[in-house]
């Protein structure tokens, strides 16, 4: 495994983050696939065992059961300090709104239930997971730093969200000497490349973390199209994501397994691989070992100019698709 900073902040990541979306109760969240706490337990295991560090969950997923059975997982497994653990909270709600709740209150209620769900007094990355159209961003802002100043969160980062959100919440935090944003999740893979577009230049420029999530587009970049999985049969998200652009897609697919027969990898280590020539630390589910195996070694995998080329040379236009498309006022 190789390490690397996370943008300016001095947390030491492993080029892999294990997502943790697909872990959790099944009947409290949006996805049928997800794994009970012994099973998700089992893929954390193994992916300290290879080497990464860092966690990737959310109060969102499975009804915070996702934060339960990582946090569970760590306590057994290692030392606190050897995870690097990055979770998410959701924008106020309608019923916070109708009460007057800050979002620098917001802010501080979702992380102590994180904290508590977890069983930890700090997080190491804490990620805005979308853009709060309804709260103003000064005060998430302030309240992000009076986590950090409290010693609850090491790092902030966020999620979903354009080049100008970053850059605006970024210049508030800046003026008024508070914390900023050091790492952006966006969506992002050989399918779906929007982000190039402004996102990337954006966090270039300021030594801003990339770590997409999605890297494998829902598995369709490294499974073979004849092979039908739980998820590809009940992830709504997902099929709303791909299904549109199969056949513009299905060139690049087609590429990434004639380039892993090609070079004796697997569909997953050329599709990783690529991506790692572009960001810091792209964010993989995991549902079985294996999967966790597969991905460590897209590490060591190394991509010629002209390979990288041809990877990327029949990509068109997307249209924005999952949270960004209904990202706005």
């Amino acid at each position: 495994m190789e390490y690397i900073k996370l943008g300016n902040s001095d947390l030491n990541v492993s080029r892999i983050c294990l997502g943790c979306m697909g872990f959790g109760n099944a009947n409290l969240g949006h996805h049928a696939w997800t794994l009970d706490e012994e099973r998700s337990k089992e893929i954390i295991k193994a992916a300290l065992n290879n080497g990464i560090n860092f966690f990737d969950t959310a109060m969102g997923y499975a009804g915070g059961t996702s934060e339960e059975y990582l946090g569970k997982a760590i306590k057994d497994l290692t030392a606190r300090q050897n995870a690097i653990i990055a979770t998410k909270f959701l924008p106020r709600t309608e019923e916070e709104i109708a009460n007057g709740v800050s979002g620098q209150n917001h802010v501080a209620d979702c992380l102590d239930n994180s904290l508590k769900r977890l069983g930890t007094d700090y997080v190491d990355l804490y990620i805005c997971h979308m853009w709060d159209y309804h709260t103003p961003i000064e005060e998430i802002m302030e309240g992000l730093n009076v986590a950090v100043k409290q010693g609850k969160v090491r790092a902030i980062g966020i999620s979903n969200c354009y080049a100008w959100q970053l850059e605006k919440a970024n210049a508030i935090a800046e003026r008024n000497g508070w914390a900023k944003f050091v790492s952006a999740q966006g969506h992002y893979n050989l399918l779906f490349r929007e982000e190039e577009r402004e996102m990337f230049p954006c966090c270039e420029e300021n030594g801003i973390a990339l770590t997409p999530y999605s890297p494998l587009a829902s598995g369709r970049l490294v499974k073979p199209a004849d092979e039908i999985t739980k998820r590809q049969t009940t992830d709504a998200v997902a099929k709303s994501k791909y299904d549109s652009t199969k056949e513009q897609d299905s060139i690049i697919i087609s590429r990434v397994a004639e380039l892993a027969e090609k070079k004796g990898l697997t569909r997953t280590q050329i599709a990783l691989g690529w991506l790692l020539t572009k960001v810091t630390s792209p964010i993989v589910g995991a549902t079985k070992v294996k999967h966790v195996e597969d991905a460590v070694k897209a590490v060591g995998v190394k991509l010629t100019t002209e390979e990288i080329a041809y990877l990327e040379e029949n990509y068109v236009p997307h249209k924005l698709v999952g949270v960004m498309q209904f990202n706005h006022k």
